[in-house]
């Protein structure tokens, strides 16, 4: 996959496998449990269809992953060698959240944020039923302002155009909050109180909202406290 770097270090062939531009992202996903490609696609959704067949072509010939093709219905699982890569997965993800904490506007996804909220639902905490959230990100282009969340019978839905369902709840906020409230860099009741995220809805159901997410998978990772010298500007993120 990657070019040679010429050494034995098994570091270094670990990384001439694994550091071509999204390829550690579609492991990522695999380990998440996305299977098909549109899902995959999803979990990556800047990278192209052409880039990611060939990303899944050299992770299968790899060994990293299997394809399965079930009269038509193909699917990507990790190997043993690539059931291997979680612990590396989550250790980047730890380190990431821990040590760098700066997000820039272009590092905002819409599509990404409700792919990952979605596959991460106390299923047991949401009401009983149909139940559809809209997401309102004010600020963002108007063809990724508006998101819908359609839950029912232990599944989830992303949607990117209103699905047709009467809304139960509706979550407004620039999207910046919110992907900070997913990442666990602002909790629910802050956000809320500040106003930075509001729920419009029936009273009842609008203060059991935080319990339905689980949030992200690194949003309980301890931040560090920042030394005299960050706090002085002398060392950036």
């Amino acid at each position: 996959m990657g070019s040679s770097y010429y050494q034995f270090c098994p570091v270094a062939k670990a990384m001439e496998l694994l550091d071509e531009r999204w390829t550690m992202l579609i492991v990522r996903e695999l380990v998440t449990g996305s299977q098909h490609f549109n899902e995959l696609r999803r979990g990556v959704p800047r990278m192209s269809p052409t880039l990611l067949s060939k990303r899944l072509g050299q992770l299968v010939r790899a060994g990293i992953a299997d394809r399965h093709d079930d009269d038509g219905d193909v699917r990507y699982t990790l190997t043993s060698a690539g059931r291997d890569l979680q612990p590396v997965v989550e250790a980047l993800g730890v380190w990431g959240t821990r040590w760098i904490g700066e997000i820039g506007d272009e590092d905002l996804d819409p599509k990404l944020l409700l792919w990952d909220i979605h596959r991460n639902i106390d299923h047991d905490a949401v009401p009983v039923g149909r139940t559809t959230i809209h997401f309102d990100f004010p600020g963002t282009p108007a063809h990724s302002r508006h998101w819908w969340l359609v839950i029912a019978a232990g599944q989830a839905d992303v949607c990117d155009a209103d699905p047709g369902f009467p809304v139960t709840i509706t979550i407004t906020a620039a999207l910046r909050y919110m992907v900070r409230v997913w990442r666990g860099d602002l909790d629910w009741r802050t956000a809320l109180r500040s106003g930075d995220v509001t729920i419009t809805g029936p009273e009842e159901l609008r203060r059991s909202v935080p319990q339905w997410f689980t949030l992200s998978v690194f949003a309980p990772v301890a931040r560090p406290v920042p030394s005299a010298s960050r706090r002085d500007g002398q060392i950036t993120s």
